[in-house]
């Protein structure tokens, strides 16, 4: 737990948001909290998660809310919406951009829900370790991922079916916009099952979003996939030689939510409103390489607040890298999820 609070805070208005930890934790301190709270006067207590909806419903079933404002990927954020556990929202309530567009104009396609404000798109790519690549040609496709013939060595892969199967049909030449038609039939998800077979003995699973970098760091693994604001932060803190392949990444927008029946839905509005903000959403993407959800907030992108250099190379949706991107379909996930979880973790255990 951190309790952030600004100079005039007054102790009897707080709110809880909820959020991931890590860089993208101190990227959301820096950029929204501490300010928020400064400018405020509200206090904001900062909780850490791995994501999901159970803590949610345990709160609103018992009727005993403590998170008010918290973090979800989309599908959650529809899931938790339909079953009634968040507020719904109004996107006329939030400011218009720096050029009075409304927000619901200036947020970007897809990226504003029912009950979720879409806040910064992020990706799954892969990445390897430059000095761990001896041929002379570098890895730069999806196939090349799966290429043991040519780039020898052992990956990481996410211990999950999504993504893994997407990357799998790009690597084996599926287009990047009939990547979901193909895993719609049972001849595509053999398909995908059949290529993650061929390098299944060089896998390494991972879990968590910090191992990547360190297998990558540590030789473990010559390539893996990973969050790309993990790879980032490695790159640029810590000068770690990986590098980002674009090719075929899993672009997903990040949804902040307000848990349904808090008593503190005034300052709960009243952050999202300020998070909501084109510039506390630079001043986040100034810090780790997500891309804002509003068309304003990413124009404000500029560069590392620390280190100085550029940003729009690293960011998941700037078009350079969108160009080569698919982006991931939750809604085709949440009707696949439980029937891919069984089979996948059958496939792990032959």
């Amino acid at each position: 737990l951190l309790f952030v609070a600004g100079c005039g805070t007054d102790e009897s208005r707080s709110v809880t948001a909820v959020s991931w930890g890590g860089s993208y934790g101190r990227a959301i301190n820096e950029g929204v909290n501490i300010p928020f709270a400064e400018e405020s006067g509200i206090g904001v207590v900062v909780e850490d998660y791995n994501g999901g909806l159970a803590q949610i419903r345990a709160q609103v079933e018992i009727g005993e809310i403590h998170w008010d404002l918290v973090d979800l990927e989309i599908a959650h954020a529809v899931r938790g919406c339909d079953e009634g556990l968040l507020e719904r929202l109004d996107i006329n309530q939030l400011p218009p951009g720096p050029d009075g567009t409304p927000a619901a104009e200036d947020f970007l396609e897809g990226t504003f829900t029912d009950c979720g404000m879409g806040t910064f798109f992020w990706s799954m790519v892969y990445a390897y370790n430059e000095e761990n690549i001896h041929s002379e040609t570098k890895p730069s496709t999806m196939g090349d991922f799966f290429d043991l013939d040519t780039f020898p060595g052992r990956r990481g892969m996410r211990r999950v079916p999504q993504m893994n199967l997407e990357f799998a049909l790009i690597a084996d030449g599926v287009p990047l916009d009939q990547v979901y038609a193909t895993m719609s039939t049972p001849e595509g998800l053999d398909r995908a099952f059949a290529k993650l077979d061929r390098i299944k003995e060089e896998v390494i699973w991972w879990e968590a979003g910090a191992q990547p970098p360190q297998m990558l760091a540590d030789g473990e693994v010559i390539m893996s996939t990973a969050y790309n604001g993990r790879i980032f932060n490695a790159q640029v803190l810590e000068e770690q030689p990986f590098v980002i392949v674009w090719h075929g990444q899993l672009l997903s927008i990040g949804q902040m939510v307000i848990v349904a029946g808090t008593p503190r839905l005034d300052e709960a509005l009243e952050y999202l409103k300020y998070a909501s903000t084109p510039e506390a959403m630079s001043r986040v993407s100034n810090r780790i390489s997500y891309s804002p959800a509003r068309r304003s907030g990413a124009s404000l992108v500029a560069t590392h607040v620390t280190t100085g250099i550029e940003m729009e190379p690293h960011m998941p949706a700037s078009p350079a890298n969108a160009a080569h991107a698919v982006h991931y379909d939750w809604s085709w996930w949440a009707d696949h999820q439980d029937e891919l979880n069984e089979r996948f973790s059958a496939w792990l255990a032959q």
